[in-house]
């Protein structure tokens, strides 16, 4: 059973943040931890921008990147639970742009794009371009139903930005809203994240935390702290939000899709987005299957490697991370959460979140 919220001590974590932020080893980092019972107040380290002297605060907000992708999934799942998709309908039903001479494309379901399954790249070809040319959201859904599958509709596993493009389409097709409504209306607002949304709100910019950049990255106009990216609203990278919204978003779905008397999804979808969803793909290789499963929209835990999650989360465990330097990871066992946001791009092998994770994961079991 997790401690109870007198006896879990964070201090050792404190004491680390703040030598990394202080050390420039970190630019800025803060971080939400709980239970099924309890969430405890978000703690902040760092300044809100590199070089600056103005410090992270309880209104901090921060670009989560590609923890958008679950929220996005959440959407398309409150439909389905709504009659209005299903899992295996195919994509060309509800975006007919997306047919093509090649006919596997006629293969890729619902279920592909949540599952990185379906055969569409990561990032566009064109993605550079695209963005420079501060292209629309619909220029970028425009081209992922254009861009040629890299295989076979369930016969592999790639991770893909661009499903999650498509999916939020979907949203926007079937309920008649685009996605950031949808999501407000549907699951912000009901959840009381007041202070979340799927692109900036203009007049919440300064409280947005700036991430470290490289030199090449900083010098264009199209980059994560630009006002083009911030209010682009991307279905799979562009959520803003702090700390203590996304912990209310965690501490749904650990509470089997309700929170504070709010029902958001059912316990049934809920079980769903959190079991291996790979067992079902028998085209798939056996060791993705076993060694690197996906819920829907979930990552479940890589067991084997620190990457991200960290070595102590149980069998159970499922969350994402974010190249914003992002992560966050729920533990059904013990009961455990935990959101935590910084402003440096991690790498491939996620060295701070992984050392934190740990440290989080002890603490609270």
């Amino acid at each position: 059973m997790p401690r109870s919220r007198t006896t879990v001590n964070f201090e050792l974590v404190d004491k680390r943040l703040v030598h990394w932020t202080e050390t420039g080893a970190l630019p800025a980092a803060a971080y939400c931890a709980g239970t099924r019972e309890a969430m405890f107040p978000a703690s902040f380290f760092g300044r809100r921008a590199p070089g600056d002297t103005v410090p992270l605060s309880g209104d901090s907000l921060f670009l989560v990147a590609s923890l958008t992708k679950p929220v996005t999934v959440t959407a398309a799942l409150i439909l389905l639970e709504r009659g209005e998709i299903a899992l295996d309908d195919p994509i060309v039903e509800f975006l007919p742009a997306f047919a093509g001479s090649d006919r596997t494309r006629s293969d890729v379901r619902v279920r592909h794009l949540m599952t990185h399954t379906s055969g569409l790249p990561d990032q566009l070809p064109q993605n550079t371009a695209l963005r420079a040319a501060h292209a629309p959201l619909s220029t970028f859904v425009e081209e992922a139903c254009r861009t040629p599958l890299l295989f076979a509709p369930g016969t592999q596993v790639r991770y893909q930005s661009m499903g999650t493009a498509l999916l939020g389409e979907i949203v926007r097709v079937v309920s008649g809203k685009p996605l950031p409504e949808f999501l407000r209306e549907e699951v912000f607002e009901p959840l009381g994240m007041t202070e979340t949304s799927l692109g900036w709100r203009p007049e919440t910019a300064d409280g947005i935390a700036k991430l470290r950049l490289e030199p090449e990255q900083a010098a264009t106009d199209w980059h994560w702290n630009t006002p083009y990216w911030l209010g682009f609203g991307a279905p799979w990278g562009g959520l803003i939000t702090s700390p203590a919204d996304f912990a209310r978003f965690c501490r749904m779905m650990l509470l089997g899709g309700a929170l504070d008397g709010v029902r958001i999804l059912s316990a049934a979808t809920v079980c769903a987005m959190t079991r291996n969803q790979l067992d079902a793909f028998p085209s798939i290789p056996e060791e993705d299957r076993r060694c690197r499963p996906w819920g829907l929209g979930w990552r479940l835990n890589w067991r084997g490697t620190s990457a991200f999650f960290g070595d102590l989360l149980g069998p159970k465990s499922y969350g994402h991370w974010g190249a914003t330097g992002t992560l966050c990871w729920i533990d059904p066992d013990p009961g455990t959460f935990l959101v935590l946001l910084t402003t440096l791009p991690p790498g491939e092998d996620g060295r701070y979140l992984a050392r934190i994770s740990n440290m989080i994961a002890a603490a609270l079991n």
